[in-house]
């Protein structure tokens, strides 16, 4: 969450930071700023709401400047307004600061502060860093953020600069992702490298405990503790293009329709046709220790924690391990058993996760062999697991993930057959669940073609005020999913549960004004979801169910239907959830919401 954007070198800063942030918008959308070096000192311009208020305030300006930094704000402490943005300056005006995280002690800093004599403006956690470094300032900026980071508690990407340190911009890290940008007489800083891809696709990502000096001729980076890093740089393989829009009207709807591809990119060179056995030698396992493994902790949170749920039917079924799906943010203040021969397995789509990177350590100070399951190549999470697998899925701009919750499950997928068959599968069906999953990007690329149909049925129900979500089986986390995608982007409260729970308490909200999704395919509990449907049915419920194609009965039970094609039963979730996107995208179409960016949410959560 927050975004930000640095640059110094021999071009206008302005326009390459605002470019930036509009590229980094998605990530935090209360306030805006930026802080640009001058001739005459620092000139520093805030607003509230979206980076085009901030661009209608500076409009005119003579902004020739060479450097300077932009942050896109998701408030934590203080109300979103113009005093609480960032920058944050200093009581002289001559230090601002752009930060990401939150500083756990800040108001334990601010005591000691104002008993310096610091007056403080603003409701903010980051301001008492900006006062700290002026209270270690003493010539070199450098040193001075390093001094005030040694006493500082919490998670921190931060941007600094000094008019009286020009050309200088001072990065550093703990918790909070951030990159250098490297270019030819001129550098970059990001917290994502989408807001800097039009400039280079040479970067260094900064670790926790490191800070960088950056110039427009290079860059020193050590640690807090003042020891010499060596830059690893690394080229980033996607375009630009690949973040645009396309022709869509959001970057969720073209997310959407990207999953045929993004489906296909994750199994790219990891199937195998000869033995059934997938090629993920990114797990950096050797083959006794997958046999060995008798338990697996799934990690996560969000649409990424619904996708565990799924893993843990498909790992469960085909390779028979034990699974237990917990909410990251849960797991780390609790006493994990994490036994001998247990996998723990983190999931994000960012790599950036603050819950669950403390997950991932906390499981790894516990002995366990740590995996991750992650979208983003080099972050956080991927630096810090033993192995693992990318999901390939592309940038994901949307905040309402889509295309890389779908990855996610086809690499579990991925993940639960070459468990099963190190262990108990014959070479003859796992064959037979390759040649399945190699048939799922084109039945994803059919499903979308129900589209017309969902836009019908989202103008029916646009102006309900709740929704139920009901499955079973393996498409009961697909109901969760269907339920979050439809409250995050258009505000209906909507709630998921197993359908066979609806009689322990939710069949009280059922009447004509509640719509109720079903996903009732054919499969072994098919008949008990017909139950469930006539339970509704009975208390005068409209019922929405997502259908397997061929099954004409379905109609008879129901107001609407929708087909997905046939497949596998474990892999229907990669192709039932396509239909709930749908809806929840043209639902909120048609109220007029936000669809990219919800209030209040974020891309990536990278606090507590």
């Amino acid at each position: 969450m927050c975004g930000i954007v640095g640059y110094v070198g021999y071009r206008e800063a302005y326009p390459i930071i605002m470019d930036g942030l509009k590229r980094l918008e998605y990530r935090g959308y209360d306030s805006a700023g930026i802080a640009l070096q001058g001739e005459f000192g620092l000139f520093v311009e805030k607003a509230v709401g979206k980076i085009a208020r901030l661009e209608e305030k500076t409009n005119g300006a003579e902004l020739k400047h060479t450097e300077g930094i932009g942050h896109t704000r998701w408030a934590t402490h203080g109300e979103p307004s113009s005093l609480n943005a960032h920058p944050h300056t200093d009581e002289s005006g001559e230090i601002a600061l752009v930060h990401n995280g939150i500083i756990e002690n800040h108001t334990a800093l601010r005591e000691v502060l104002k008993n310096k004599g610091h007056v403080f403006r603003t409701e903010t956690d980051t301001e008492a860093l900006a006062h700290l470094i002026e209270e270690y300032y003493e010539g070199d900026l450098c040193e001075a953020v390093r001094l005030a980071l040694t006493q500082v508690e919490g998670a921190y990407g931060i941007a600094v600069i000094s008019s009286k340190n020009p050309g200088v911009i001072v990065a550093a890290r703990h918790g909070s992702p951030l990159v250098i940008g490297h270019g030819e007489n001129e550098n970059f800083v990001a917290s994502d490298v989408a807001a800097i891809l039009a400039h280079t696709n040479r970067v260094v990502y900064l670790e926790d405990g490191e800070i960088a000096n950056v110039t427009p001729s290079g860059y020193e980076i050590t640690t807090i503790d003042k020891a010499a890093i060596t830059p690893k740089v690394e080229e980033i393989s996607w375009s630009l293009d690949q973040a645009e829009k396309g022709g869509y009207d959001h970057f969720m709807l073209k997310e959407i329709h990207e999953q045929p591809q993004t489906l296909l990119d994750a199994i790219r060179g990891r199937l195998n046709f000869d033995d059934g056995i997938p090629r993920l030698s990114g797990l950096n396992l050797q083959l006794e220790q997958l046999r060995n493994i008798d338990r697996i902790i799934i990690c996560a949170c969000g649409t990424s924690w619904h996708s565990g749920l799924i893993g843990e039917y498909l790992i469960e079924e085909l390779a028979r391990i034990p699974v237990e799906v917990e909410y990251a943010s849960e797991f780390r203040y609790r006493l994990p058993v994490i036994p001998e021969n247990t996998l723990f397995l983190a999931i994000s789509q960012s790599g950036e996760t603050a819950d669950t990177l403390a997950a991932l350590k906390e499981a790894r100070n516990r002995g366990g062999m740590c995996l991750g399951i992650v979208n983003v190549v080099g972050s956080s999470i991927a630096r810090a697991t033993d192995g693992g697998v990318y999901t390939h899925s592309g940038p994901e701009i949307g905040v309402a993930s889509t295309k890389a919750f779908t990855s996610q499950v086809m690499v579990l997928s991925l993940i639960g057959l070459l468990l099963a068959r190190m262990r108990n599968m014959s070479i003859q069906e796992g064959l037979e669940l390759t040649d399945q999953l190699s048939k799922l990007p084109e039945l994803a690329k059919k499903t979308l073609q129900v589209e017309d149909q969902v836009k019908e049925i989202a103008k029916e129900y646009f102006h309900s005020d709740n929704f139920l979500y009901l499955g079973r089986g393996i498409n009961f986390p697909v109901a969760l999913e269907g339920a979050l995608k439809l409250k995050e982007i258009s505000y209906i409260h909507a709630e998921g549960y197993p359908a066979a729970e609806m009689k322990h308490g939710p069949i009280a909200l059922i009447d004509e004004k509640m719509p109720v999704v079903v996903i009732a395919l054919k499969d072994m509990i098919y008949e008990k979801v017909l139950n469930n449907i006539a339970t509704v049915k009975a208390r005068k419920g409209r019922v929405v169910a997502i259908a397997t194609e061929g099954d004409d009965e379905i109609k008879n039970h129901v107001d609407h239907v929708i087909y997905i094609p046939e497949t596998f039963r474990l892999f229907t979730p990669l192709l039932s959830i396509i239909p709930l996107q749908l809806l929840a995208y043209h639902i909120a179409a048609l109220r007029g919401c936000e669809i990219d960016q919800p209030r209040n949410l974020a891309k990536s959560v990278t606090v507590e």
